[in-house]
């Protein structure tokens, strides 16, 4: 039996096809299923390394972390946002899923709504997408959000949690009257972390929420405290932050003697309607 994929090919741009664990399109581009279960649609001319993305490694701390709940507050809001936009038979794109831990919320929130939609995932990490797809909540692919494999105006929903914004592409693949679901880091978010690291920390710049061809129609600020139980969960939180990569050794190895820390997480979640 032959079914039609949410992705388009990325060589020829046309539609494609899932029929025995492969996806081909019209001109005979073929792209066969991973047993984990994605679909490796980033081409080489594409890819800015040999293994772009996460690795292995990161993506297991992230994906340990997420699963002992110390975000499902974010998770829980997330998806009330979405319910209150979503309508059966949308198609949702997750942008930069990683390990598909807000797309599993999401979707598994709005079906227990009585909600049916089709979801899609895409991330540039294959050890991400195959943590992603194993979850089966969503058509999961490698590829970059800043060349989606989806036709225009292909989807109803997109949402972004801390991944790459490429609103270009963004606004390709959104249909008119769709809506863009952005989560961002809030002023005060992880402030306790940041001290236990640097000298002189610094809150998180707030950002102008104006999009051109966007109509903000929501803005949720989510705000909890965790306690971080183990140096390893400390740890895993810190890799996870953008500042990661740009702190020196020194001020990483600050972390080494904390077994816990109660840290204020906030959040931003931005829900806009592009226009017609």
């Amino acid at each position: 039996m032959c079914c039609k994929s949410i992705f388009c090919c990325p060589v020829c741009g046309k539609e494609l096809f899932i029929k025995d664990k492969s996806y081909r399109c019209e001109n005979g581009h073929c792209f066969d299923l991973a047993k984990s279960g994605y679909i490796n649609l980033l081409t080489s001319d594409k890819m800015n390394a040999t293994a772009p993305g996460d690795n292995k490694l990161m993506v297991n701390a992230r994906s340990d972390f997420l699963n002992k709940g110390y975000y499902s507050a974010l998770r829980d809001s997330l998806s009330v946002c979405i319910k209150k936009i979503a309508k059966d038979d949308n198609i949702l794109l997750d942008a930069g899923c990683g390990e598909g831990y807000y797309t599993e919320g999401v979707v598994s929130a709005l079906n227990d709504s009585g909600r049916k939609i089709k979801a899609a995932a895409i991330d540039i990490s294959k050890f991400a997408a195959a943590k992603a797809a194993k979850r089966a909540y969503a058509e999961t692919a490698v590829a970059s959000v800043f060349h989606i494999p989806i036709k225009d105006g292909g989807c109803d929903m997109l949402m972004n949690v801390f991944a790459p914004l490429c609103l270009d592409e963004y606004s390709r693949v959104l249909r008119a009257g769709g809506y863009m679901i952005l989560v961002i880091p809030g002023k005060q978010h992880l402030w306790e972390l940041k001290k236990a690291v640097y000298d002189k920390p610094y809150e998180n710049s707030p950002k102008n929420s104006f999009i051109e061809g966007y109509e903000l129609i929501e803005s949720v600020s989510t705000d909890n405290r965790i306690v971080l139980e183990t140096n390893e969960d400390i740890k895993a939180l810190f890799a996870m932050t953008p500042y990661f990569y740009k702190t020196s050794d020194r001020d990483r190895a600050k972390l080494d003697h904390l077994d816990t820390l109660e840290v204020q997480t906030e959040f931003e979640i931005l829900c806009y309607k592009k226009g017609e």
